[in-house]
């Protein structure tokens, strides 16, 4: 990364770097960035989590209360992240004495500016995109910096850095922080409503995505989903439609096989055909994913035979469609879903590759306003398992809106075999109840703290 000298970066004699939600994913992955470009990072985060112990046994100094006498002083620059409360008191003290205090989003511009840049956007998918993608340009040689959105099960990480000059980036919606990139390649999956607490109406979430279309560079490639709303509205000459089976995309599957929880399909792009294609992956809609990721991969001139060879590889991402636990008794899947047609391709995936198996879902909601905003799309989604147990809903950013609860959820739901538990309900359900239970299929999903169940669980089971 060149420093120039507009960049926050330039200036001062400190190398040192603070930043304030250290834990979360895209921010862990800036600071892993720097931590490896020989700087000295440090940061807050609210919790201790598995992640940010990972950043301390790498070196990366980390405290978890709002202490403005524990923070570092003499610091080149401050990043925070938007899910940050504004009030925050080392946050307030850092621009309230003169330090250059800037997004998450605004160091990833400085970071990309130099460089040739894979972009990948969507309400939905594009962290298993984004993960498949760089996997196949580190693994078939052609080499990758990724920032990515999730932890790679084939490398354990959500970085890694590579001499070639090529970025690739998870593109944030929210906070509308993708619109700071510059792609040459650039991914759209979806453009569901999501984040109305950040645009307010779904017309204006779709036209930052409609925007974001317009930031890839004058020679650069659109790859986008066939069939979007408001698709035709996306900026590019240079643009390939992707599609599971529609035909009329530039790019789809055909001759899809299933066997074992994995799939086997022929790649039909631009008129050429990429045959046997296999997905050790579980749900149809990553097979879809796929499909984006070998797009790109195609368009950087990479051998078919090692891309094929790359997505047979590809062990998928932590927390989606994540096997657990997977054999003749039962399947235990994880997923980060969290909007409901995330959780629509999740449950629909697990049956359409165990439908001989009972399917019980645990969910647990992920903010108030989206609980509120999709109450009705969640309860039509979570009708679709035969057996639903409800988390109370994880606040992440937020305070409680009157009458918005899990129960706002079961109220609407048409099946009965629904309940809302908390986690050591959850998990003597899972001792007394399930471990009775034969031919199914066992569920985890949500964007909050469940995954702090997938242990015990698996333990219990076990």
């Amino acid at each position: 990364m060149n420093e120039n000298k507009n960049s926050p970066l330039a200036g001062g004699s400190s190398k040192a770097l603070y930043f304030i939600g250290i834990g979360g994913i895209g921010m862990s992955a800036l600071a892993r960035y720097f931590h490896t470009q020989g700087w000295i990072v440090s940061g807050y985060d609210k919790t201790s989590t598995a992640l940010t112990k990972e950043l301390e046994a790498s070196g990366i100094s980390i405290h978890y209360e709002e202490n403005v006498s524990a923070i570092p002083k003499d610091v080149r620059m401050v990043v925070y992240t938007p899910a940050i409360p504004k009030e925050h008191k080392e946050l307030l003290f850092y621009q309230q004495n003169g330090y250059k205090v800037v997004k998450r989003s605004d160091v990833l511009q400085i970071i990309t500016e130099s460089s040739f840049n894979i972009c990948i956007a969507g309400t939905h998918g594009k962290t298993t995109i984004t993960t498949m993608t760089a996997h196949l340009l580190r693994d078939t040689g052609y080499g990758c910096n990724a920032f990515l959105g999730g932890i790679s099960v084939n490398y354990g990480t959500n970085f890694w850095s590579n001499e070639r000059n090529v970025c690739v980036i998870e593109a944030d919606e929210y906070d509308r922080s993708f619109l700071k990139l510059s792609p040459d390649i650039a991914i759209i999956s979806s453009m569901d409503p999501d984040h109305l607490d950040i645009y307010g109406t779904a017309e204006a979430m779709e036209q930052a995505f409609i925007d974001f279309s317009g930031k890839i560079k004058a020679d650069g490639l659109l790859i986008s989903k066939y069939g979007l709303k408001r698709g035709k509205e996306l900026k590019r000459k240079n643009h390939l439609t992707y599609s599971l089976n529609d035909t009329n995309a530039d790019v789809y599957a055909s001759n899809i096989r299933m066997k074992n929880g994995s799939y086997g399909y022929d790649v039909i792009i631009r008129g050429g055909k990429l045959e046997n294609v296999v997905l050790n992956m579980g749900g149809m809609h990553n097979v879809e994913n796929s499909l984006a990721a070998i797009a790109a991969a195609s368009s950087l001139n990479i051998d078919g035979e090692k891309i094929k060879l790359a997505v047979a590889s590809f062990m998928g991402v932590k927390r989606r469609f994540q096997y657990i636990i997977k054999n003749e008794e039962f399947v235990f899947i994880d997923d980060y879903a969290h909007h409901p047609e995330e959780l629509r391709a999740l449950i629909s995936g697990a049956k359409g590759l165990f439908g001989d198996k009972k399917c019980i879902v645990i969910f647990q909601p992920h903010l108030y306003s989206r609980t509120k905003d999709f109450a009705d799309g969640f309860a039509e989604v979570l009708d679709m398992a035969d057996e639903i147990i409800l988390l109370p809903i994880y606040p992440a950013r937020e305070l409680p809106i009157e009458g918005v609860t899990s129960e706002l959820i079961i109220g609407k739901m048409k099946n009965k075999n629904k309940i809302v538990l908390d986690k050591t309900g959850v998990l003597d359900w899972v001792k007394s109840e399930f471990k009775k239970r034969k031919d199914c299929v066992l569920i985890t999903a949500g964007a909050g703290d469940i995954d702090t169940l997938i242990d015990p669980i698996k333990q219990i089971l076990s």
